[in-house]
């Protein structure tokens, strides 16, 4: 689906873009080619002439690739937690690589807003495809296997600690010393959002923000501030073959939604869909007992998501028939988490 989000570069841009991180010598001959993932970034794959000297690119038949990401137009409408994602997903490739996640390296970030008047990044390309790419043409238990590896490496993730609950970003309202009182702005910003953008929901605002907020003291449980990706679903999963013809896991990328708080969150995405109870496999790498607790924790963060999936439609410029019945679906799925409320 196409996305009012997206800002695309011209071919000027783009060039000149190269020449501000790599130097005028790579600015000649770079090539480009636009990737069709993701609804709210505009990714280009950039070719450069030649290895970059100081640079993590992947060389291959004397060329460097990168992945260059240009951020929305910031006059745009877009909803609160998403002010200066790309700063966020700068900042998480370097939290998680501190704990040996396999992550885009940053290779050159500009967020002076002068070349162009957003934010832009160049990051290394992670090798392998999307898991969501290849699923189809694997065995059940290869796709277990992967599933379960991921949900190990998300372990690894979690023990990054931040210093402080909620999304990293300037002024937030979220950036709170609790996670009971992180979680609920990010919930308030969300359903202020709604209001804001006239997003119909299976109830008013404000008796979904009486639901989830009348339960407050189980975030209490939560007493470290983990790093959270928050998006794990399978197109922000790499995955290559092996030459033993097994499968790993190469990489997590879009980490621009990630923030600090509660890593039972992370389970939400990587069942997406699905009930955490009905995916043996992420309980194989991440085991967990689900408690009472743990599930009621998982039911608001699954409404949560549902809620963002049901109001960021709006910003984006969705309204296709495919999107309606996908909107559709995910406030009926947003529907039987309140009702467990």
């Amino acid at each position: 689906m196409e996305s009012l989000t997206k800002r695309r570069a011209s071919a000027d841009e783009l060039v000149a873009m190269v020449r501000q991180a790599f130097g005028d010598r790579h600015a000649d001959g770079a090539t480009f080619q636009e990737l069709p993932d993701g609804s709210y970034n505009a990714a280009y794959l950039v070719t450069l002439a030649g290895p970059v000297d100081g640079r993590d690119g992947k060389p291959g038949a004397g060329a460097c690739d990168f992945v260059l990401k240009v951020a929305p137009d910031p006059r745009l409408r877009l909803l609160t937690h998403e002010v200066d994602l790309m700063r966020t997903e700068v900042d998480f490739y370097r939290w998680a690589g501190q704990a040996a996640v396999p992550v885009p390296g940053v290779v050159h970030a500009d967020f002076s807003r002068t070349l162009l008047e957003t934010d832009y990044a160049f990051f290394t390309r992670v090798p392998g495809r999307p898991l969501q790419a290849v699923k189809e043409a694997l065995t059940e238990p290869e796709l277990a296997r992967l599933r379960s590896q991921l949900a190990g490496i998300t372990a690894r993730l979690h023990t990054v600690t931040g210093p402080a609950y909620g999304y990293p970003l300037r002024a937030s309202r979220s950036w709170q010393g609790s996670w009971r009182a992180a979680f609920g702005a990010m919930v308030d910003d969300i359903l202020a959002d709604a209001r804001r953008l006239g997003s119909d929901l299976p109830a008013p605002p404000d008796r979904i923000g009486a639901l989830m907020h009348r339960h407050d003291g189980a975030l209490d449980a939560v007493r470290r501030p983990a790093l959270v990706h928050f998006d794990l679903w399978d197109g922000n999963a790499f995955v290559e073959q092996r030459p033993d013809g097994t499968w790993r896991v190469t990489g997590l990328i879009d980490g621009e939604r990630a923030f600090f708080g509660d890593p039972v969150a992370e389970l939400v995405s990587l069942a997406l869909f699905r009930d955490l109870a009905d995916a043996p496999e992420i309980l194989t790498g991440y085991p967990i007992e689900l408690t009472e607790d743990v599930r009621l924790r998982l039911t608001l963060y699954t409404a949560y998501l549902y809620l963002i999936m049901g109001v960021e439609g709006v910003t984006r410029g969705f309204d296709s028939p495919e999107y309606a019945r996908f909107r559709q679906r995910v406030l009926e799925l947003l529907d039987r988490q309140l009702a467990r409320l």
